[in-house]
């Protein structure tokens, strides 16, 4: 299985009342960088049979943007072994959940996110792996141990988006 984690994208400040905070939507920022991971990914040509997502709204909508560009169709599942405050046994419940799916893509929060990422590539938790907020790791799970092959942050698909926007070829002019 081909599983991608996500966080969330940018949602603005944090608020102090828990439950407000839930409700907490992302920001035009935040929006934007669905749409930029989202393109990186269908470059990529990931292809995911499930989404699963966090039941906080910021984790919710970014599952759905990014869902939406990748052409995905069915609805986006929610478990809340992917809340802010999920551990790791939950986390392993829900892949074996998806463990015959070929590619999973799961949206949820720091620092629950990051630390499920080093415990799957460490086994032991031993990694600290920084997962900004938008940023996209792909971990091949069907590997022991499991292999993370990439991550992507938002800056730097941007960064790339932007060079290669760039034509490489000098401009001539004609007099």
């Amino acid at each position: 299985m081909n599983l991608y984690l996500m966080r969330h994208a940018n949602a603005g400040l944090r608020r102090e009342n828990p439950l407000l905070d839930a409700k907490r939507g992302l920001v035009k920022e935040g929006k934007d960088q669905c749409m930029l991971m989202a393109r990186v990914l269908s470059a990529l040509k990931v292809q995911v049979d499930v989404i699963v997502s966090s039941p906080l709204k910021r984790a919710m909508q970014t599952a759905q943007f990014v869902g939406t560009e990748l052409g995905y169709e069915a609805k986006v599942e929610v478990s809340k072994a992917l809340s802010p405050g999920a551990d790791y046994a939950a986390f392993q419940q829900l892949l074996n959940k998806y463990a015959d799916r070929e590619g999973v893509l799961v949206v949820g929060h720091n620092p629950n996110l990051y630390q499920f990422l080093g415990r799957l590539v460490t086994s032991n938790g031993g990694a600290a792996i920084r997962l900004r907020k938008g940023s996209v790791a792909r971990i091949r799970i069907d590997r022991r141990p499991p292999i993370m092959q990439w991550l992507i942050d938002p800056r730097m698909a941007s960064s790339i988006y932007t060079s290669v926007a760039k034509s490489s070829r000098p401009k001539t002019s004609r007099k």
